[in-house]
């Protein structure tokens, strides 16, 4: 994780209920002429400006790299840093003579690259050994400020409920291996090995999550609270809200839209809980099936409405979603953006969709690599 969210201020006041919002990506090194991962992350730091250096680390897997932006109110503000990092890591990227793609998961064979040379990731590796998944596994974590922890704890219970929608807007890794996987999001089945990666409980306090964790860690699951893989969870670092459920978006515009959709449900879990309304009591197992529905189809099928245990569109409950959020999106104002970048997603689909559409083209998984790379940079689908 990087250290420009580290100064991320709680709620913010212009009055008192703006918050902030920062966001995290991991994206994927490829070989320019196969498009298979390539362990070139020390290569690539190499060549990152240094004025941008803080902003920019390893992640897990020699293939992987990860940028963060600071914290800001305005989406515009997380759009120029976003361009401004993704254009000078594809750079960096060229130089060291490979790709940068900001994709869910790789989707050419080819070897596994290694572990960073880290003495935590070593110990995952000797405590959990095969559940590495293949090429690199590459999120997008979204950080919005709040007031304290115990109001964080009651904005993980409000937010359960509407994960698995936004799940299915990020959904961006539809090949693996060689092959379309079937899933809209094969990122999400893969990256489900580790056994600490779940819907987020209900929890009844800050101590709650707290003794969680602990119980957590002494039961072997996790080494140490950074392994807390749950949908959502209080950053351990920052004064945030982290909601943890996506694949790299593909384009700056898909993070945009994210970022401002999961600072709107944060939003709205506050002004809930301020006017004393309770969290949604959803069952664990049905959020568990919601989730796996939503990376099964994305956007472009059916999802579970939780609330109700029926399949629907996914796209009603996304409209349904967007409308519950108004207020605080109109609040931030971030609703015209909004309105617009969802028109842009429904022309034309999820990552996954895109690349779908890209390999129904011409059959070839490298046509799907370098249009990835366009949108990764900013210039747009082919």
């Amino acid at each position: 994780m990087t250290g420009q969210l580290a100064e991320a201020p709680g709620r913010t006041a212009n009055g008192t209920d703006l918050f902030t919002v920062g966001v995290e990506e991991e994206f994927l090194l490829v070989d320019p002429h196969t498009g298979a991962a390539v362990p070139a992350v020390d290569l690539v730091m190499e060549q990152v400006p240094a004025e941008l250096r803080g902003q920019v680390e390893r992640e897990f897997q020699t293939s992987q790299i990860e940028i963060g932006t600071p914290p800001g109110l305005e989406l515009r503000s997380i759009r120029h840093s976003l361009g401004v990092l993704r254009v000078a890591l594809a750079d960096a990227a060229e130089r060291a003579g490979v790709r940068l793609l900001a994709i869910g998961t790789g989707p050419v064979d080819g070897p596994v690259p290694p572990v960073v040379d880290k003495p935590r990731f070593d110990r995952m590796i000797e405590r959990f050994r095969l559940l590495v998944p293949g090429p690199g596994n590459n999120g997008m974590h979204v950080h919005v400020g709040i007031p304290d922890p115990e109001t964080g704890v009651q904005v993980l219970n409000h937010v359960r409920p509407w994960l698995p929608t936004l799940h299915a807007v990020t959904t961006n890794s539809p090949f693996a291996r060689g092959e379309d996987t079937g899933y809209a999001s094969w990122r999400s089945v893969e990256w489900e090995r580790w056994p600490s990666v779940a819907p987020t409980p209900y929890l009844e306090s800050h101590e709650h999550y707290e003794r969680l964790i602990r119980q957590l860690i002494s039961s072997g699951v996790m080494l140490d609270e950074g392994m807390l893989y749950w949908y959502a969870r209080l950053s351990a670092k920052y004064p945030t809200v982290e909601i943890r459920i996506g694949d790299v978006c593909p384009s700056v515009d898909d993070t945009v839209l994210v970022a401002a959709l999961v600072r709107a449900m944060v939003a709205t879990a506050v002004d809930d809980i301020t006017a004393g309304r309770p969290a949604i009591r959803t069952d664990h197992h049905l959020l568990v099936g919601a989730h796996w529905r939503a990376a099964h189809d994305g956007l472009e099928g059916d999802g579970v409405d939780v609330t109700t245990g029926e399949i629907r569109p996914a796209w009603e409950l996304l409209d349904r979603f967007v409308e519950r959020v108004r207020p605080a999106l109109e609040r931030h104002d971030d609703w015209a953006e909004v309105i617009d970048l969802l028109g842009g997603l429904r022309r034309h689909g999820t990552g996954a969709a895109r690349q779908r559409a890209v390999f129904a083209r011409g059959g070839q998984l490298s046509d799907v690599v370098s249009d990835v790379a366009r949108q990764t940079r900013g210039v747009g689908s082919a």
